[in-house]
């Protein structure tokens, strides 16, 4: 890094003196012109400036470039550090735009938003990556695949060298690349599709050049006004057709040149995790019977739009009705699309799988102390079926290191529910969050903060920031019951369920909120879901009492030491006997007799 420093200063003198030096040549070119003006000498002479300014600009584009892509890996290793001493929240992508108050746990275990798990996570530079990303950890991957996203999470966590051209590559990527439009482009239909239309254009083109020549010649320009008549309708004919499909050419070849270094930086690499290797595999395609990487499928469109974009040049404006320069290389990238279009797709997915994967690599190497979690598929050694998650000194991942405090957890088996009570601000949403945030990487493939963590495959479902709709004219209370209507369907599903209840129907009298309560954990409990509820409200705590050894209890507790609350955040079991509400009210300020 610190080498890196000093070749980004060294660049930054560069550009400094390149400008002065623009300027200084400028300015002599300038005054050299009025000198020769005055006395009337060879203007020729300004060719040396001119010549020397546009040497400058050369050199000076590459410095900026090299600048560019310096400062880029300061921004890689500053944001990694940022992570470690835990001040990144709000540095990095939020993930906003995949938010779904519908969903099942996002708002409730903080994945998207400032200081998210999203954020913290996400080190992508292209759309796919980021939609990727997002997409696992929106769903529980199967173990099969949990296993393999593990095996390559631990061959890439050490490969920081390639992280880190993964993070520099392309200056525009991320704003560059539209997944869902590119794919769609490759995967339509080719216009301008005629074997005879190429070579019959090529021929009028051929033609009027010959009637160029024959004027010369022979001074008789009527062939060449004949020509030029018909090679200006024909172009004008086709020009409805041509023009939408350039401009459909430029806006793909330009979302797939940002798009190359990617691609060629995956190629490059050699794996040895069979998902690595197959994802090396998808971007492999044949041409004339030949195989070929698509970065060298990518760089063939990169020279047609090189090509095509100098059709906005003014002498070539001049001559493209006449010989159909524009026409040509539309047709050339639609036969590109023709031929390489459709795996386009599976080129976007391919880099967007490994990117996420770079991403939870780079997690892994920056929380050394993180574990890969163990999965079972049909039942534990103690011979349980059903959910199960067992884990030792699990803590919250968005927590500092250092605030981050372990607990031993079990669900499955016996008990299934554990009503957890404890006074305010004990630490109970909190530990809440992370045993679903946990879960969540688990199923992502990521390490997990635990010491060790056991688990059977499971659908997660939270209810712990469930808020009220003015506009939707929906109270806290009905949004509630809502959402535990959907964790009961989930409950039914294929996966045992993980819920985590924070105060549940806290919106409803003492009576309907503990047989409410009651029956709704033993709803889920009996579809086979293993869960926790939070409660202030100790009458909660008789639950696992009617529950036939299913369920127990669990709590959090403080003290005071030195006249103030001092709170551990250890889960200890049974029910807690403090209370610290009016202690609270008595520290704001409120008089409480």
């Amino acid at each position: 890094m610190a080498e890196n420093g000093v070749r980004m200063e060294r660049e930054r003198r560069r550009h400094i003196w390149l400008g002065y030096a623009k300027l200084a040549d400028f300015l002599t070119g300038t005054i050299a012109a009025g000198v020769l003006v005055h006395t009337r000498g060879p203007f020729s002479l300004l060719l040396i400036p001119l010549a020397i300014f546009v040497a400058l600009i050369v050199v000076h584009d590459r410095v900026l470039r090299r600048l560019g892509r310096f400062e880029r890996i300061a921004e890689f290793y500053a944001r990694g550090l940022a992570r470690i001493d835990d001040a990144w929240a709000g540095t990095g992508e939020s993930g906003d735009r995949f938010f779904d108050a519908a969903h099942a746990y996002a708002r409730d275990l903080d994945l998207f938003g400032k200081g998210s798990l999203f954020e913290l996570l996400c080190t992508a530079r292209t759309r796919a990556g980021e939609e990727t990303l997002a997409r696992w950890l929106l769903a529980a991957a199967a173990p099969e695949e949990v296993r393999a996203r593990q095996a390559a999470i631990t061959e890439m966590k050490d490969r920081v060298t390639m992280r880190e051209r993964l993070f520099t590559a392309g200056e525009h990527v991320r704003a560059g690349v539209h997944p869902e439009a590119l794919a769609a482009w490759g995967e339509g239909k080719p216009g301008l599709q005629s074997r005879w239309l190429p070579w019959a254009l090529g021929l009028l083109a051929v033609l009027w050049v010959a009637t160029i020549v024959y004027w010369v010649v022979a001074r008789n320009w009527d062939l060449v006004l004949l020509m030029s008549l018909i090679n200006y309708a024909v172009s004008y004919r086709m020009r409805r057709q041509v023009d939408p499909s350039a401009e459909g050419v430029e806006k793909a070849a330009q979302d797939l040149r940002v798009l190359a270094e990617v691609l060629e930086i995956i190629e490059g690499e050699a794996f040895a995790a069979e998902k690595l290797r197959g994802l090396q595999a998808s971007l492999e395609t044949t041409y004339k019977g030949r195989r070929m990487a698509s970065s060298g499928a990518v760089r063939k469109l990169e020279r047609i739009y090189d090509w095509l974009e100098d059709r906005r040049n003014g002498f070539v404006a001049i001559f493209n009705p006449f010989v159909f320069y524009t026409a040509q290389l539309t047709m050339a990238a639609e036969r590109w699309r023709a031929r390489f279009g459709p795996a386009i797709r599976g080129w976007l997915e391919a880099v967007g799988e490994f990117e996420a994967l770079a991403a939870l690599a780079g997690y892994a190497y920056e929380h050394p102390g993180d574990v890969l979690p163990e999965f079972a598929e049909n039942g534990m050694a103690d011979g349980a079926t059903g959910g199960w998650f067992e884990a030792e000194g699990l803590a919250h991942p968005l927590l500092a290191l250092d605030k981050a405090v372990g607990n031993d957890v079990k669900l499955g088996g016996k008990p299934q529910l554990i009503v957890i009570s404890g006074p305010n601000m004990s630490g109970k949403s909190t530990f809440l969050r992370g045993v679903g945030l946990n879960a969540v990487l688990a199923q992502a493939g990521a390490p997990v903060r635990a010491r060790r963590l056991r688990m059977s495959p499971l659908a997660v479902g939270a209810s712990i920031c469930v808020l009220d709709s003015l506009a939707g004219g929906v109270s806290r209370f009905y949004a509630e019951i809502q959402r535990l209507k959907v964790l009961s369907d989930l409950a039914s599903g294929p996966a045992p369920l993980l819920f985590l209840l924070d105060e549940l129907l806290s919106g409803t009298n003492s009576h309907d909120r503990f047989e409410g309560t009651r029956f709704v954990v033993k709803d889920l409990v009996q579809k086979g879901a293993i869960g926790m509820v939070t409660t202030h409200d100790l009458a909660l705590t008789a639950i696992p009492e009617t529950m036939d050894g299913a369920g127990t209890n669990g709590h959090f507790a403080d003290a005071i030491e030195d006249g103030k609350l001092k709170f551990d955040y250890r889960l200890r079991p049974g029910v807690v006997e403090t209370s610290n509400a009016l202690k609270l009210m008595q520290a704001v300020g409120l008089k409480v007799s």
